[in-house]
């Protein structure tokens, strides 16, 4: 079954941000650090301390978020610090919606859905503008 939930991109002080909302909301707050996934080597060491996925649920309430991941030439900015988050379980569930929702004649930003050490996972931005992250564990 597909969802939606909002995600957030912080420049550095995610577990802050994400800490203080459940402070504010209660519920459980999950945190994990680049340097303790297998994507570490991939990225330079002083990004190894930053949060590359956060997760908060409390009650209904769900809040999905990272660290600021992406190559320099895409800095974050406000505007292109939140996504709509779409999780599913397989590869065939996200692909069609993902396909449909993608914009053709925009290819900035596009990552075509593909494994990663923690799932399937791609992105894009659509024809209005609207950041979109998928991610499925199968």
């Amino acid at each position: 079954m597909l969802r939606a939930t909002p995600f957030l991109l912080f420049d550095g002080n995610c577990a802050e941000a994400m800490s203080f909302y459940q402070k504010s909301l209660g519920g459980d707050l999950t945190l994990t650090k680049l340097g303790d996934t297998p994507m570490k080597d991939s990225f330079p060491l002083e990004k190894h301390g930053h949060i590359i996925n956060a997760y908060l649920k409390s009650g209904s309430i769900e809040i999905s978020a990272t660290d600021w991941m992406a190559s320099p030439e895409f800095d974050p900015i406000q505007g292109n610090m939140s996504a709509i988050f779409v999780t599913g379980h397989t590869y065939d569930e996200l692909k069609t919606i993902f396909d449909n929702l993608k914009d053709e004649n925009n290819n900035s930003r596009l990552q075509e859905l593909h494994k990663m050490p923690f799932g399937i996972y791609g992105q894009f931005y659509d024809k209005y503008g609207v950041q979109w992250i998928f991610r499925s564990n199968g």
